[in-house]
């Protein structure tokens, strides 16, 4: 059966995060996906220029609407924005028993911008965090998450993802990329205790979405019945992959996406006639 896959999140018009990424990673990794959009951006691959909130109590009918006809597998929730928002969506999904969710908490765009409010932080922790069946921060928002430094090295990092976990998900996946070095080490703790996994850090500024994309490929595993370990290496080695096949797309000239459908589209041959340069 082909999961149906739900994202809460933000709209980026360039395509490479948000709800775009969400959906063509759904589709990439073999799921039909449905999308309540929690917020609406003016964005390019060199930056945020506006935001535009949706009305909390709009968010929660999306949901609502969804849920009153639509089987839903697994649910990805992104960028909320505001507190009322974060609060509204807890509400909304409380139907939802036994469902994998997957929260990555959005707070700052790659061009630096504020995705979410400082007031929210508090209510994301409350409202969504218990209700997570695996959390996604990067190094800076599971700083913010927990009031504290940032990590900076894998011990520290270990600690996080501890803590983090004890605020209620099943499992916290603790993103290294901003780590110095060669490398790019995610860690995940769960009951069973602590797992790293490594991964090579590929040279290309074209990684506008990963985090996105990562938490959405996440959510098509463990709507498969896959543990948080095995959602976590797979998903990790698709992006991988998108990343790597990122210079095959021509978009913008800031940030890039990166190649979702890198395993599905044949390689254009530029010289054989096709007409796209």
């Amino acid at each position: 059966m082909i999961p149906n896959l739900l994202t809460i999140a933000g709209s980026d018009p360039s395509g490479g995060a948000g709800i775009q990424a969400d959906l063509k990673t759904f589709a990439a990794r073999g799921g039909y996906g449905l999308a309540v959009l929690a917020a609406l951006t003016a964005q390019n691959t060199t930056g945020v220029t506006g935001i535009h909130p949706i009305p909390a109590e709009f968010v929660a009918a999306q949901i609502e609407t969804i849920l009153a006809d639509v089987r839903v597998d697994a649910v990805k929730i992104g960028m909320i924005g505001e507190a009322s928002v974060a609060e509204a969506v807890g509400r909304a999904l409380m139907p939802l028993n036994g469902v994998p969710v997957v929260l990555d908490p959005v707070m700052i765009a790659k061009g630096g911008a504020a995705l979410l409010m400082p007031e929210a932080v508090a209510a994301l922790r409350s409202a969504l965090l218990p209700r997570a069946t695996m959390l996604t921060p990067n190094l800076p928002e599971a700083a913010a998450l927990l009031g504290e430094a940032e990590a900076r090295t894998r011990a520290e990092m270990e600690s996080q993802a501890a803590r983090l976990r004890a605020l209620g998900p099943e499992a916290v996946l603790l993103k290294g990329g901003h780590l110095e070095g060669d490398t790019s080490p995610d860690v995940i703790a769960t009951a069973a205790g602590i797992t790293w996994l490594e991964g090579a850090r590929v040279p290309t500024r074209n990684t506008h979405g990963t985090g996105c994309s990562l938490s959405s490929a996440l959510a098509a595993e463990l709507a498969r019945g896959a543990t948080p370990e095995e959602a976590a290496r797979r998903a990790k080695d698709w992006l991988a992959g998108a990343i790597a096949a990122s210079g095959d797309l021509d978009v913008g000239h800031g940030h890039g996406p990166v190649h979702h459908f890198h395993a599905l589209w044949p390689a254009l041959d530029n010289d054989a006639g096709s007409g796209v340069r």
